[in-house]
């Protein structure tokens, strides 16, 4: 589902990308959304589907060398995961909207 959200964030991507070639009115335009309620819900959730792609797939990697197998190593693992990506989701977050 990550993949998934991160493809259409990729959408949104390419719409702020042709918002700023099209020019100023364009671009006032896509940031009028992009800083309303709406798209900030949708950009928060786009980097937290970034980073928990990003860090399930560490967890992987550790799977594919044959570790972290035992069940209560995966649940914690697993929660390593979410709180891991909810934090690099909030420092993000911090580091893209205060000045």
């Amino acid at each position: 589902m990550t993949g998934v959200a991160m493809s259409l964030g990729a959408v949104m991507l390419v719409g702020w990308l042709m918002a700023t070639a099209s020019g100023p009115a364009g671009y006032a335009h896509f940031s009028g959304f992009a800083d309303s309620v709406v798209g900030k819900l949708l950009i928060a959730g786009w980097i937290f589907g970034f980073f928990y792609h990003l860090c399930n797939g560490i967890r992987h990697l550790f799977w594919d060398a044959g570790k972290g197998f035992e069940m209560s190593t995966a649940r914690a693992s697993g929660g390593v995961v979410i709180g891991a990506s909810a934090g690099l989701t909030l420092l993000m977050w911090l580091w893209l909207f205060t000045s």
